[in-house]
């Protein structure tokens, strides 16, 4: 190349680098405007972001505060609870030892989880990894997530007992359910064949080669004295309450870890330039990434007319989006939300982190961010979001039991008092204390409350803490006799998140 034809290419080679640095200024300068919008949009008390671009961080920054009673800000290392962006993790963590040779995608989970069981014993004995992984295993939505949810005792050899009896719903890899337990069942596949905990194998296999020393698996496990830390919030008729919560910690593999924006950042760049970090190390392969991201359950398209086809792979959500491919997947805790999203195509990648649970103001970040990137038609993602979170609010806020128009009366109260006992959650304590009905699920210390007479043998339970928002009828099973036996449960409001799986519990009363 002669002379004058190198200053060319160095010219519009420098020319490319200014005009790319110009248009991620830019797309940084939207995403702060929006993010900073959507605190009051949606009350949300903080958010912090991060998006990365061509193999660059664009953005990592805080808004907001961290904790309402404290008033300290967000920063790009405050730690929130990701929750279910955990399950990427997990995922990774078994391609690296599938490519070790240690495991396979297809391999059975009792190959390595001798004394796993399902109800069903056909599923228990072909179950593979890759099912558990894509929501395909027959279990119900969420079943079994009253073991760890909220704030359980049990162990793990507790979880794998009750798994045994938790109902299946469905049949083997016919359709999609999504199930916290399967992942936390994978993280202990991880545990066994690796030889160290699941938290000790990510540290080590992830957040140490990628420099992520924030993040922790487990709220136990975030580093001593580190106090830049997010605490939800709840809004609760039209009021923000402070609702603090140790981000997961029973749900483990399926959505235990913390992180903040600038260690999420080394993550988003390994995604999207398949596998190897932004040092240089190859974490996993190109051929395991696109297993992941790969469809193994179909979803259906719901309808939306930027999408012909999406599903669950592994760890990951995956659709087309306006003609390119959309890699996400979200994470919820009470008072805590989550949302990450990648663009493959367009080298491009971003996580939204927040301490209240107006998932809306996630989703208008995001969006108005992939409208820009995409060159797609404006909308006003802000206000379109923020009215159907207010709808949502209205909803809860109108929300009344229906009485039934005739009713009859209860039995005398000490009738329905004795312990109940299911066969994978264990033992209900109904007592009557000062002529009032209680109730208490003694593996779960937030799951306490009074029994409010409805009908007949039917009663609804008030938890003692309302921001679980999951109120739930308790109808007991009485005999001709007027024999108390049992009870089973169902949640009152259509709104109550489906990891309080009351309706799985088959309660039986035992004294």
């Amino acid at each position: 190349m002669n002379k004058f034809l190198k200053v060319l290419s160095f010219s519009a080679l420098s020319a490319t680098t200014l005009i790319s640095a110009a248009v991620a200024a830019q797309t940084a300068e939207d995403i702060r405007a929006t993010a900073k919008q959507t605190l009051d949009a949606f009350n949300i008390p903080g958010i912090a972001v991060v998006a990365v671009k061509d193999g660059e961080v664009i953005l990592a920054e805080g808004f907001g505060v961290r904790d309402v009673a404290t008033g300290e800000p967000v920063t790009a290392d405050t730690l929130f609870g990701i929750a279910s962006n955990t399950k990427a993790f997990t995922s990774a963590a078994i391609a690296t030892l599938v490519e070790d040779g240690k495991l396979d995608w297809d391999d059975k989970v009792i190959d390595y989880i001798p004394e796993f069981r399902l109800a069903d014993e056909s599923i228990s004995n072909q179950l593979t990894l890759r099912d558990m992984l894509s929501h395909r295993s027959g279990l119900g939505l969420g079943a079994g997530d009253l073991m760890v949810w909220p704030d359980t005792d049990k162990g793990m050899d507790d979880l794998i007992k009750g798994l045994a009896k938790v109902p299946v719903r469905g049949a083997l890899r016919q359709g999609f359910a999504y199930n916290n337990l399967m992942f936390i069942l994978a993280g202990e596949v991880i545990a066994r064949v690796s030889g160290m905990p699941y938290h000790e194998y990510i540290r080590q296999e992830f957040l140490q080669p990628l420099g992520m020393e924030a993040t922790a698996v487990g709220y136990s496990n975030i580093p001593e004295g580190y106090d830049n830390v997010a605490v939800g919030t709840i809004e609760y008729y039209g009021e923000l309450k402070r609702f603090p919560l140790d981000f997961l910690e029973d749900f483990s593999s399926a959505g235990a870890m913390a992180s903040t924006v600038n260690d999420l950042s080394q993550w988003l760049l390994t995604q999207l330039n398949q596998g190897v970090t932004p040092g240089g190390e190859r974490l996993f392969s190109e051929a395991s990434q696109h297993t992941m991201w790969s469809v193994a359950t179909p979803l259906t398209s719901n309808g939306d007319p930027a999408t012909n086809f999406r599903g669950a792979g592994l760890g990951w959500f995956v659709k087309d989006y306006h003609g390119v491919k959309h890699v996400s997947h979200s994470g919820g805790i009470l008072g805590m939300l989550s949302l990450t999203t990648l663009i493959p195509e367009h080298n491009f990648g971003m996580v939204v982190l927040s301490n209240q649970q107006a998932f809306g103001g996630l989703t208008a970040i995001t969006e108005e961010t992939l409208e820009d990137l995409l060159a797609l038609e404006d909308r006003d993602w802000v206000t379109e979001e923020q009215e159907r979170y207010r709808q949502s609010l209205q909803e809860k806020t109108d929300f009344v039991l229906q009485q039934p128009t005739t009713t009859r009366p209860a039995l005398s109260r000490e009738n329905y008092a004795g312990t109940y006992r299911d066969p994978w959650y264990g033992d209900v304590l109904v007592t009557l204390e000062d002529d009032q009905l209680r109730i208490n699920f003694t593996h779960t210390e937030l799951l306490e409350g009074r029994l409010e007479h409805y009908n007949a043998d039917t009663f609804v339970v008030r938890w003692d803490e309302p921001l679980l928002e999951a109120d739930a009828f308790v109808e007991f099973q009485v005999t001709r006799d007027n024999d108390v036996q049992g009870a089973r449960m169902e949640a009152v409001a259509p709104f109550t998140d489906f990891s309080f799986d009351f309706h799985n519990l088959r309660l039986e009363k035992v004294q």
